[in-house]
């Protein structure tokens, strides 16, 4: 589908206001966040329009920054990562930037965010196991110097919630 197609970063450029969603672009989104490997065929053919309709949708998707992306969903304990933590982090004030480049390049950092309230970045890490996990909470991230604090909770267990579209309701 997009492979090889160089995509601009999510929610296209800057001062460009999003294009509405129509029913039909929210199926799509749909059935792709459940089956990224659909084909277009099988897209074109669950929506009810033609292959070239539904190849130029996903084309736009990938285009305006909708859709960011195609991924697989990985058991990372199967994969060798059998400890997960989400990482709290306090950081120096105006270091955002800074610091999620340092968290980027982390073995094993899975998803990275901004928040509010008692912490400024929340942090999901994979590691092989906690001796690892230990070595880059204490050696790694506590190095980072705009790193303030770190308050580490261990993740037991995980469910993969299905990912729904962006539209659905609540």
């Amino acid at each position: 589908m997009a492979e090889g197609r160089e995509q601009r970063p999510a929610g296209g450029e800057p001062d460009e206001a999003p294009r509405p969603l129509d029913a039909i672009d929210r199926d799509i989104l749909r059935i792709l966040q459940t089956d990224g490997r659909a084909s277009i065929r099988s897209v074109a053919d669950r929506v009810h329009v033609s292959r070239a309709n539904a190849y130029a949708r996903i084309n736009r998707l990938i285009d305006d920054g909708v859709i960011r992306g195609f991924s697989a969903r990985v058991n990372h304990e199967r994969a060798g990562q059998g400890a997960s933590a989400y990482i709290t982090l306090k950081i120096v004030q105006n270091s955002w930037r800074t610091v999620r480049e340092q968290l980027q390049a982390l073995p094993g950092a899975a998803h990275i965010a901004l928040v509010s309230g008692d912490f400024d970045v929340l942090l999901l890490v994979h590691t092989p196991d906690n001796r690892t996990l230990r070595e880059l909470v204490l050696t790694r991230l506590q190095a980072i110097p705009e790193v303030l604090s770190t308050r580490t909770l261990l993740v037991f267990e995980e469910t993969d919630v299905q990912r729904r579209a962006l539209t659905d309701e609540i």
